[in-house]
């Protein structure tokens, strides 16, 4: 699958903190604009909020995630057990990569982040945007 054939974003911690960093925020903002307009899906999954979210003036963070097009995947314990065990396939320890890609795999998305290599050492086959 390349970025072309995705239906989609899925967004990682890097993503989500681009929003509000002035040198990154309008690229990153129309990156998501260009999704929306061809129709794709955004989804983040919420440990990425946990590890982005640092304070209420998070301004773009806090209005993206207001957003009623955007999909929060939670963890819940069947999403937890297929975590575990791709963790356990890829010899990756970081289960916030690893639901990252697994929800970009279930929704055909393209992975945007700031840590490529981090996303393609769980799946290197997935399409991958840097910031």
């Amino acid at each position: 699958m390349n970025a072309t054939a995705t239906t989609g974003l899925t967004l990682d911690t890097g993503a989500l903190l681009a929003l509000d960093h002035p040198g990154k925020a309008v690229a990153m903002q129309a990156r998501l604009d260009e999704a929306r307009r061809r129709g794709g899906t955004i989804c983040i999954p919420v440990e990425v909020v946990a590890q982005a979210w640092r304070s209420s003036r998070q301004a773009r963070l806090a209005r993206l995630l207001k957003s009623s097009d955007i999909d929060i995947a939670v963890m819940t314990l069947s999403v937890a057990r297929s975590v575990g065990l791709m963790c356990a396939d890829t010899n990756h320890h970081d289960v916030v990569d690893v639901h990252v890609v697994l929800c970009a795999r279930q929704r055909r998305h393209a992975i945007v982040t700031t840590d490529p290599d981090d996303i393609a050492r769980v799946d290197p086959t997935v399409p991958r945007i840097l910031v």
